[in-house]
C-alpha cells in the first residue's frame, strides 16, 4: 500500500501536532530520557540534562500539568520531591527509544550507539522497530496510508 497525499482530508489539528504541544522541545525530551533512566529528583536531572534550574523547573512544571509527570514528596525538611512517569508517561517510551534509534542511525559519530538496550525477559540486546499491531509485520513509510477520523 502506498501512503497518498489527501491534504484536503487531513484535520487541521492532528494527533502529532497535539503531542507536540505537550513534549515538543528539547529539554522536555532530555527530561523524558532520564525518566525513563530512572532519574527522578531534580539535582540528578539538571545534571544529566544540563538546563538551567528556571528552564528545568518550568518543564517539570509542565510535565506534571499534561500529566506526564507526577510529582511526589520524598523529604519534609526541607522539603524535595522527585518526579515519576504516569502511565500517560510511560506510554511515551516506544517514541523515545524509536527517536533514539533514528539518532543512533542518522547522528552517531562512530560505529556503534552509545549504549545499547537490553530485554530483560531473554537478556539479548535489542534494537526494537515499530509493528503492526494486527499482522506483526514491521512497519515502514511506505507501508501505511491514513483515513480522516469520521465523527
Amino acid at each position: 500500500m502506498q501512503v497518498t497525499n489527501r491534504s484536503d482530508d487531513r484535520p487541521e489539528q492532528d494527533s502529532v501536532e497535539r503531542a507536540i504541544d505537550q513534549i515538543g522541545d528539547r529539554w522536555t525530551f532530555l527530561i523524558l530520557r532520564d525518566a525513563f533512566f530512572g532519574q527522578r529528583r531534580f539535582d540528578d536531572i539538571q545534571k544529566s540534562t544540563g538546563a538551567s534550574p528556571n528552564i528545568l523547573s518550568d518543564r517539570l512544571k509542565k510535565l506534571v500539568g499534561f500529566g506526564i509527570l507526577e510529582k511526589r514528596a520524598y523529604q519534609d525538611r526541607p522539603q524535595r520531591h522527585e518526579y515519576r512517569l504516569t502511565e500517560k508517561g510511560r506510554d511515551l517510551y516506544p517514541a523515545i527509544v524509536l527517536l533514539m534509534r533514528w539518532g543512533d542511525r542518522w547522528t552517531g559519530e562512530c560505529d556503534r550507539p552509545p549504549l545499547t538496550l537490553v530485554h530483560k525477559t531473554c537478556g539479548k540486546a535489542s534494537a526494537p522497530v515499530l509493528v503492526c499491531d494486527e499482522c506483526g509485520e514491521a512497519i515502514h513509510v511506505h507501508d501505511m496510508d491514513w483515513e480522516a477520523a469520521r465523527y
